[in-house]
Formats: C-alpha cells, structure tokens, sequence
C-alpha cells in the first residue's frame, strides 16, 4: 500500500517523542496517533511536516490539549476512550518519515483518515497562537 499524502487533518500512526522525553535524551518514542497540522506542498524537497499527538490521558498541568468527540474517534477507527489532541507538544519531520507506523490490525496502512474540518480548525488555531506566543514545544526530529 502506497504511504499516504500528507496534508493537514490527517491522522497518521507515528513513532512520536514528545519534547520532555527528548529534553531526557530520547530519540524514539511511541507509535501513536499523530495528527498532521502543517505539511510543506509537493514541489518542496525535502518535504517537512508538523504533528502533534494524540493521546488517551488528559492534558497535563502544562499541556494544552482539544478532546476527539466520540463520534470522530470511532469514524477515524480509535478506541472507545476519551482521547485528546495535544496542541502544545509538536514534533517536525522530513515526509516520508521512518517513524511512520503501520494502524494496529492493518499491516501497510499508515494512516487513520482525516478528522473533521471543524476540528482540525480548532486544533489548528489553538496550536498557533500557542506558536505565536513560544509556548509550544516541539523536537525537530529532520535527518
């Protein structure tokens, strides 16, 4: 199956490695819903992309998190548990990455679908004006 073309909205499996785990060395992470908010277009080489992940725990103390409604969690084939964006977490990587992951139960697909605009919408304003304000972590994880 032929890897997916990045755009945003659309929900990938990732090996993600979130910013406090990197700041501990860390250079691997866990395969997880990842969320695509911005890709550079076709024509650019290399290609880059910004994901933020997704997770069943509720936002830490620090974190800035938009919940997945029911409805989209079970459209997009996730489990029954709540589950939250986290806005204030980012890592960038070249496109295709090494750290895409395979959906559990689907060997070769690699990605969940795209959520809903009017979630991605707010997920993408949430991340930004944390952006424009530095409050936004993030690990570069480019070759």
């Amino acid at each position: 199956m032929p890897l997916p073309r990045p755009a945003p909205g659309l929900m990938i499996r990732y090996d993600y490695v979130w910013s406090r785990e990197s700041a501990r060395g860390r250079t691997q992470g866990k395969d997880r819903p990842a969320c695509i908010v911005v890709a550079t277009d076709d024509a650019a080489t290399p290609r880059h992309v910004v994901l933020v992940p997704i997770t069943r725990s509720p936002p830490r103390k620090d974190d800035v998190g938009v919940e997945i409604p029911p409805k989209v969690r079970r459209a997009i084939g996730l489990d029954d548990e709540p589950a939250w964006i986290i806005v204030s977490d980012h890592n960038v990587d070249a496109w295709p990455s090494p750290g895409l992951a395979p959906v559990p139960g689907k060997p070769g697909m690699y990605e969940y679908g795209f959520i809903p605009r009017a979630l991605f919408t707010k997920v993408k304003t949430e991340f930004l004006a944390l952006a424009e304000k530095s409050e936004t972590a993030g690990v570069n994880r480019t070759p």
